[in-house]
């Protein structure tokens, strides 16, 4: 079938409009994918879960009866030392789980920590 050479500029002009509409769209508008916005809601979750959880955490290590651990965790300079005591004392363990949570260590450690005055 051949197309009125009329209609070939404007069957051009909106393949070229929807295609500058989706660069537009996705990159300026904030427009996003099923899987990109499942990313975040579920990132925001985590957050949310951290933000709540950090109390109990903060809890359990002053109330934990080895204030040494504590005391060791404040001293210590390495964040990754920090986060690996929290974990080892078993202050970022969920109730009824066996393994701590990753994230919630980080803030726990992060939280607890007492900087030296320099």
């Amino acid at each position: 079938m051949e197309l009125p050479s009329a209609l070939k500029p404007g069957l051009w002009g909106a393949v070229a409009g929807a295609v500058a509409m989706a660069i537009v769209g996705f990159s300026g508008l904030g427009w996003s994918t099923a899987e990109t916005s499942q990313k975040l809601a579920q990132e925001t979750a985590s957050s949310a879960v951290v933000e709540a959880l950090l109390p109990f955490c903060v809890t359990k290590a002053e109330a934990d009866p080895n204030q040494t651990t504590l005391t060791k965790l404040q001293a210590e300079q390495s964040s990754y030392s920090r986060h690996d005591i929290v974990m080892k004392a078993g202050w970022a363990t969920l109730d009824g789980t066996t393994t701590g949570n990753d994230a919630l260590a980080r803030a726990c450690a992060d939280k607890l920590h007492v900087p030296k005055a320099g």
